[in-house]
């Protein structure tokens, strides 16, 4: 009997790992999104955002840019006039949904600006969206990449082409720090689980650890040596990170590098000597990390341990179609049923159609595989943005597959309030709050000024008597004069006109309701303000309604032109 040596046998043992067999599966035809016109531009970035419920996609367009939305099962031939998100005045060049905000969208600019945009439930299938409800301005060159933060609520990093990266809170539009440590064009930037540090990746061939609420570099390092773009992912919380570039050949090649020491990676290994930039994906449930080639049709996937030597290449899906950009969907949007454990949406770079290719373990079983799901990211925010910002740490929360798959984040509606912040309110509670803790303001006019006795339920709504001396800090001789401001001249106007709003709305989904009721007033059904910031507040809601009204007016032209239009093509069909 010949007995094999420990070194013959240490060649023939086979790593032992549940996901050795992970294989890819194309979706159906009818089941992708096609009839899209892609955007053909060349920046870096992926052009696609996903969730459980919205699938973005940045378009192409004569002017200006623009991104088109779509329920994630509404699945097919998109419709030529669709309703896009519009309002950037160049291309767009990210896309990035808000990890806690199913509705909420942030997209940046070649004109230097971060917009975020509320998206309705049932997407944008007939109008455009035209209004974002906040614009971000401090970048003076074009912005090229945006992240939201992991854990804090309402952060959002920019970077942008002027060499800075830029953290804002989302819920007041103002940047709340600025990190200038980069001498040349920023690549990539990705934070780690916790959100504590920021990698980032740079054309000056450097890899930096940030700590992005001091401002300061804790390492920094060469990475890798080839002119083209390289790309950097954070490994979760194991203090590793994953990098793809190019050697100074200019093989595609990737790293995985200790956050300590970034004299040197940990290993490295070329891949081929094709020219797409790779990016990397990595899924921390399963410690697998997806690379995907911009311009070929591969992806390939590898399995992270955490001894050496630290990545073991799995398998390839290889295609003859080359992908302009790839989207992913979070976690929790996967089938559990069929053993997903990561799916891309394939922007395809010949043709106008968007692919799902999900990346599946085979099990015989239908039933929940507890060993390839352990507990996922939730969509809830760990720390708000202000205890983030005062130093606080803490790790994501986390929900079960087996009950969570699935989940969508179900969150108020946003609208910009009076001071230009970005609010949010559940209507339905506001209203019933509001009510129940308003004071009844008794009415002591005579019963034959009020509509023959009958106040038809406006109790909460009672007026005070006319007075003749409506402005108690105005003397009568001051009207006209310097003394009298141009905003307290024309708030008399208003009053005396009888002009003045009834009363004030509890939020903007009132004004629909309220134009009736306020068109049927009569001049004692008016409240008469008796202090001054009374009247400027009663003012402002006036300006309020009339643009509304004019917003309604123009949106009314726009339906209009698009119902001729449509005739007109109808007509010469026929």
């Amino acid at each position: 009997m010949i007995k094999r040596s420990s070194s013959a046998q240490a060649v023939f043992k086979i790593r032992s790992s549940k996901f050795r067999h992970v294989h890819e599966v194309c979706w159906k035809k009818e089941l992708c999104y096609d009839n899209i016109k892609i955007t053909k531009n060349a920046n870096d970035s992926q052009f696609c955002a996903v969730n459980p419920k919205f699938l973005a996609i940045v378009t192409e367009t004569a002017g200006g840019g623009n991104f088109i939305v779509i329920p994630i099962d509404k699945t097919g031939r998109v419709e030529v006039n669709y309703g896009r998100v519009t309002g950037h005045q160049g291309p767009v060049l990210d896309l990035k949904w808000n990890p806690f905000n199913d509705n909420v969208i942030a997209s940046c600019s070649d004109d230097c600006t971060i917009r975020l945009w509320y998206i309705p439930d049932d997407g944008v299938p007939k109008k455009n969206i035209s209004e974002s409800i906040m614009t971000l301005c401090e970048h003076k060159r074009r912005v090229s990449f945006i992240e939201w933060h992991p854990t804090a609520d309402n952060i959002l990093a920019s970077a942008g082409l002027d060499h800075i990266i830029i953290l804002w809170k989302t819920t007041t539009g103002e940047p709340v720090k600025f990190i200038n440590c980069h001498t040349d064009t920023i690549h990539s930037m990705s934070f780690n689980r916790d959100g504590s540090l920021l990698a980032t990746t740079c054309k000056d061939k450097k890899i930096r650890i940030i700590d992005p609420r001091q401002c300061l570099v804790i390492s920094e390092g060469i990475g890798h040596q080839g002119a083209k773009a390289s790309k950097v992912v954070y490994l979760g919380d194991s203090g590793r990170l994953f990098t793809s570039g190019f050697s100074k050949y200019s093989d595609r090649q990737w790293g995985i590098w200790s956050q300590h020491d970034l004299s040197k990676p940990l290993t490295m290994e070329n891949i081929d000597s094709s020219s797409g930039v790779l990016f990397p994906f990595y899924d921390h449930d399963t410690k697998m990390v997806y690379v995907a080639g911009k311009g070929d049709g591969s992806i390939r996937y590898y399995e992270i341990t955490s001894e050496s030597p630290w990545c073991h290449y799995i398998n390839q899906f290889i295609t003859g179609l080359p992908q302009r950009g790839l989207g992913i969907m979070p976690k929790r949007g996967l089938d559990i049923h069929k053993c997903e454990v990561f799916r891309f949406y394939k922007l395809h770079a010949t043709r106008p159609l968007c692919e799902p290719i999900s990346m599946v373990v085979p099990r015989k079983s239908h039933l929940f595989q507890a060993d390839i799901y352990p507990d996922t990211l939730a969509p809830t925010p760990a720390l708000t943005a202000d205890e983030w910002l005062r130093g606080k740490t803490r790790s994501p929360i986390l929900i079960s597959m087996k009950t969570g798959a699935g989940a969508k984040t179900h969150k108020p509606v946003m609208f910009k309030g009076s001071s230009n912040s970005l609010l949010t309110s559940d209507f339905n509670n506001d209203r019933k709050f509001i009510f129940l803790s308003q004071e009844n303001i008794v009415d002591y006019r005579p019963k034959s000024e009020t509509n023959n006795g009958q106040t038809n339920g406006k109790n909460r709504h009672s007026y005070l008597p006319p007075s003749n001396k409506k402005f108690p800090w105005i003397k009568d001789d001051d009207i006209g004069d310097d003394k009298c401001t141009e905003e307290e001249k024309i708030c008399f106007d208003i009053v005396q006109k009888r002009e003045l709003p009834m009363a004030e709305f509890v939020n903007v989904s009132d004004y629909e309701n309220s134009y009736e009721s306020k068109s049927s007033l009569t001049s004692h059904d008016l409240i008469i303000p008796n202090d001054k910031e009374e009247l400027i507040r009663a003012f402002r809601r006036h300006v309020e309604d009339v643009e509304f009204l004019r917003t309604q007016l123009r949106l009314k032209d726009e339906r209009i032109k698009q119902l001729e239009k449509q005739l007109k093509n109808l007509s010469t069909y026929n």
